[in-house]
Formats: C-alpha cells, structure tokens, sequence
C-alpha cells in the first residue's frame, strides 16, 4: 500500500513566509490605496497588532499551526468586529486590499481561488450595517 501525503494550502503557497508576505501587502495595501480609505479608518491608527493578528489567524486557516487559537481562544471573528462599523463599502474595499495582496504574494492561479471563495464569503458576513 502506498501512503499519501496531505499538503495543506498552508504548505501549497510557501508556508511561513508567504503567510506573512500576504498579510504584510494587504495592510501595506491598506494603508496606501485612496479607494480602501474607509476600510483603513475603521482600524486603529498602528495597524501592527492588526497585521500579526490576521498572520496568525490566516495561519490557522490556511492548515499551519493554530497559533491564533493558542494565542488568542476561539476567533469568533464576527464577534471581535462587531465594534467595527462595515458596511458594502469597508467590506469591498477589504477584499479589493486582500485580492490583490492575493495576487502579489501567491503565484499559483488555483491556489488563489480556493482561498478567495470562502475569504469572500467571510468579508460578506462581516458586513454589520447596510
């Protein structure tokens, strides 16, 4: 019998490092694009507790070590935005920051829709106010 080996997405897109360099472009993204202005005032000033806390959530998700949930207990991440109002427009401008940092920092095309579906899916649950 042969054994087979599970990658993770994690694993499939470059592990630690990417992980990093997707969250590290999508705040500088964030920070830097007239058209994620509002998405950007809904954050604290220092976006860095910001940037590590996503690192280590994504981390988790994409199949690396859950370091969030170590860290952090349960994300519960609709909960510990709630104080956050986003509407359509912090959510789009969200995903406008993420899909590009995507697109930046994760070479492999099928790689980036499996992790864009359900990413879109979470930034529309997000969504607290019309």
């Amino acid at each position: 019998m042969t054994e087979t080996k599970t990658t993770t997405l994690y694993e499939a897109i470059g592990g630690d490092a990417a992980v990093r360099a997707l969250t590290q472009r999508f705040y500088e993204l964030m920070g830097s694009l007239p058209e994620a202005a509002r998405c950007r005032a809904v954050h604290p000033a220092d976006l860095s507790g910001s940037e590590e806390k996503f690192y280590e959530y994504l981390t988790g998700w994409l199949g690396g070590p859950p370091i969030y949930v170590e860290r952090r207990g349960h994300p519960m991440l609709r909960r510990r935005h709630f104080v956050a109002e986003i509407g359509s427009a912090e959510r789009d401008e969200w995903l406008l920051c993420f899909t590009r940092a995507l697109e930046e920092t994760v070479s492999h095309p099928q790689f980036r829709q499996v992790i864009l579906e359900p990413v879109t899916r979470l930034a529309h649950h997000m969504q607290n106010k019309e």
